[in-house]
């Protein structure tokens, strides 16, 4: 998803989220429901996420330095992986916390009709970012269904804020029921098991949040289409002879880097080899923007059998690779 589609999609579940909250807290604090005080924080979570997202980016923004030569793209992964954490210690936590506190005090709602018109409105409002972000979403994730286009998404952003609304749409519903039920059946502990329904809700979304935004700042390989591309684009430059990627990364949703085993002519000079592994950079940014390193190693056959990382000596020869046997390109 394009930068400024994601940071839309941002803005746009802040506004909802800020206000949302602030209707959920004045009606917990006038209805003394449970449910609805969980509903609250989550709403109050969802916005402070909105914020730590947009910091994020504008971290992960800032140009390569002495102290950082491949940027700052991962702390886009990084803010990410803390919007997750958040929302399962606060958001679950408090709620879970709330829920538990209202069964062994529970206590009955008090004009349960201004709970019912704040999750109608505040449904309205999740709703509307909901669509809004869900609309980008499908955008992005082209022919891929929904759970795999997560799973490949290289932007956390752009799932997250979906997620999120899903997990806010889905708690509003609990919510209602809970509150439905503890008046209908007067029976006030039903109120305390809807919060505690909406910290489970909460919980789960954020371990499923963690688990992406971990393995996005471990790293993860570029798409298999952007590999193959790279490498036909190294078969067609003049003095390469075969060529294969040795490993792709990235290090943000527009940034990545690339290591490539070549190899080269016999009869090229090393000029000759420079110029062809500077055709090959040139050719490669040109054609995908994102690539911003290249590292290549000159090897004798490229073909033979690639070494797995627990093979003694692989982890010796990868390091050889990215010390001092590797020209690399910057862009």
């Amino acid at each position: 998803m394009a930068a400024g589609r994601t940071k839309t999609v941002i803005y746009a579940a802040f506004a909802g989220n800020l206000l949302v909250a602030l209707t959920k807290f004045i009606a917990a604090w006038w209805t003394g429901s449970s449910a609805m005080l969980s509903e609250a924080i989550h709403s109050l979570v969802d916005t402070s996420n909105q914020l730590l997202l947009l910091y994020g980016i504008r971290r992960a923004d800032r140009p390569p330095d002495a102290a950082h030569p491949l940027g700052y793209g991962r702390e886009l992964y990084f803010w990410s992986f803390i919007v997750a954490l958040l929302m399962f210690t606060l958001g679950a936590g408090v709620a879970f916390y709330e829920g538990v506190q209202h069964i062994l005090h529970p206590h009955e709602i008090i004009d349960p009709k201004v709970n019912y018109i704040v999750l109608i409105a505040s449904a309205l409002f999740e709703g509307a970012t909901w669509l809004i972000a869900l609309r980008e979403f499908r955008k992005a994730k082209g022919d891929l269904g929904y759970y795999e286009a997560v799973r490949r998404s290289k932007d956390p952003p752009s799932f997250i804020v979906l997620l999120e609304d899903s997990a806010a749409l889905l708690g509003l519903l609990i919510a209602f029921i809970g509150t439905f039920a503890s008046v209908q059946l007067t029976i006030p502990e039903l109120d305390g098991a809807a919060s505690i329904g909406i910290a489970l809700l909460l919980g789960v979304t954020a371990l499923g949040l963690a688990r992406e935004s971990k393995g996005l700042l471990i790293g993860e390989p570029a798409s298999r289409a952007l590999r193959e591309s790279i490498v036909a684009i190294a078969r067609h430059t003049a003095g390469i002879e075969r060529a294969q990627v040795v490993f792709t990364v990235h290090l943000a949703p527009d940034q990545v880097v690339a290591a490539l085993s070549l190899e080269f002519n016999d009869k090229l000079t090393t000029l000759d080899i420079e110029r062809a592994i500077d055709e090959l950079e040139h050719a490669i940014h040109q054609a995908h923007p994102e690539v911003i390193a290249v590292f290549v190693k000159p090897q004798a056959d490229v073909l033979a059998p690639r070494w797995p990382a627990h093979v003694p000596g692989a982890r010796r020869r990868l390091s050889d690779l990215t010390r001092g046997s590797a020209k690399s390109s910057a862009h």
